[in-house]
């Protein structure tokens, strides 16, 4: 059973191996759980998965393993024991879809009817009112109506009546190619740390009590430390307006995780390109600006520089004086950037867009010229890929 499950793990990419079986196994001998799907799927997913980014590919290949309908083969050698199967049917019926079931002559009947079917069944069915398939209305099956039955698989349309549902899972897309939440933006976002302990000493140090304590015989001698914190230095930079709108909500869970996992962290606002001035209230932005000449002087050598923005506007904003579309820039865009790279050496670009459109936009491609490549898609790979050169 479970070693068909391991190859449908392996062929989705799941980094599992050989000794993840053999836990997983050892698992279900010692009755780590019993007769309960949704812990087998735990169970499974805790033993066999080492990285929440693979969460979504074992997702798949789980339902793709249990769902049966396009490799009946394997999912008769992988035939759940009879007591797990009573259990699930039993956990879920109501009164009412217990009376209903008395028409198969009870579950007894359904579900030695179930396996007398599967047993027989050589090949994939459709329509019909016996074998397990989609359509018709066989009681086993999906997409197709009979009053009282087992769904196997997810094909057609819904009736609202099977007695149990043997897949209907929806997990959360944590794939690494997938735009992120606030949630996995922190989770990247911890690969750029660098902990020291500074400030009072406000925090208990056990280890310093037991060690004192000891010293003076037994004498309680409490010891304090400072707090151990992120000490890394961070200066956002955010593109705002035009075609930013439609990335507002990520740009949001970004800013929020930033917030949370660093102590020093400064942020302003552009629009397009950095030039002479940003901002930090964008109600106020044409009132109250900051000398981008000062930033650079006030903020040192040791911050990490973070351009948030889609690169994505006419080439002369970057290259001509005079390029932006909201004010007169005495000095080109990439005049400021040249600034930048020469006082930041960790400095990156991230893109909300795909990396595949990158190449379609000349401007774009004008930034990671600039930056030296350094642009890196707002995706948990690219940021993973974007904090590990920060924190070389």
């Amino acid at each position: 059973m479970l070693l068909n499950l391991f190859n449908e793990m392996r062929a989705a990419k799941v980094p599992v191996s050989v000794r993840e079986l053999l836990d997983l196994i050892n698992a279900l001998k010692n009755h780590v759980i019993f007769a309960d799907m949704d812990e087998f799927y735990f169970l499974a997913r805790t033993v066999m998965v080492k990285d929440e980014r693979h969460f979504d590919k074992f997702d798949r290949a789980f339902a793709a393993y249990f769902k049966g309908l396009e490799k009946l083969d394997d999912f008769l050698e992988a035939m759940i024991p009879e007591d797990w199967l009573r259990k699930e049917f039993e956990k879920h019926l109501t009164d009412e879809e217990r009376a209903q079931i008395q028409s198969l002559g009870g579950l007894d009947k359904l579900i030695e009817e179930f396996k007398k079917r599967l047993e027989e069944q050589k090949e994939r069915h459709e329509g019909g009112n016996k074998w397990i398939g989609t359509g018709g209305t066989s009681p086993f099956g999906s997409g197709g109506y009979n009053p009282e039955g087992i769904r196997v698989g997810d094909a057609g349309k819904r009736q609202g009546r099977a007695v149990k549902v043997w897949d209907q899972r929806e997990y959360k897309n944590l794939d690494d190619q997938v735009e992120l939440g606030t949630r996995n933006i922190k989770v990247a976002l911890r690969r750029l740390r660098k902990f020291a302990r500074e400030g009072a000493a406000e925090e208990f140090d056990l280890g310093g009590t037991i060690d004192h304590t000891a010293k003076d015989g037994g004498l309680l001698n409490i010891q304090m430390r400072p707090e151990r914190r992120n000490t890394v230095k961070l200066l956002l930079l955010f593109d705002i307006g035009g075609s930013m709108d439609a990335h507002v909500k990520v740009c949001e869970e970004l800013f929020s995780a930033c917030k949370t996992e660093f102590k020093h962290l400064e942020y302003f606002y552009f629009h397009n390109f950095i030039y002479e001035s940003v901002w930090k209230n964008n109600l106020r932005r044409t009132s109250e600006r900051f000398s981008t000449l000062d930033l650079l002087h006030k903020y040192g050598a040791d911050y990490k520089v973070i351009f948030i923005g889609d690169a994505a506007m006419a080439p002369y904003e970057i290259t001509q004086a005079g390029g932006s579309v909201e004010h007169w820039n005495e000095e080109a865009g990439y005049i400021w950037m040249k600034r930048f790279m020469e006082k930041y050496k960790k400095l990156i670009w991230i893109n909300p867009y795909p990396k595949d459109a990158w190449n379609y936009t000349a401007s774009t491609n004008i930034v990671r010229e600039l930056i030296n490549d350094q642009m890196h898609p707002l995706t948990l790979r690219g940021l993973e890929e974007g904090m590990r050169f920060l924190s070389k």
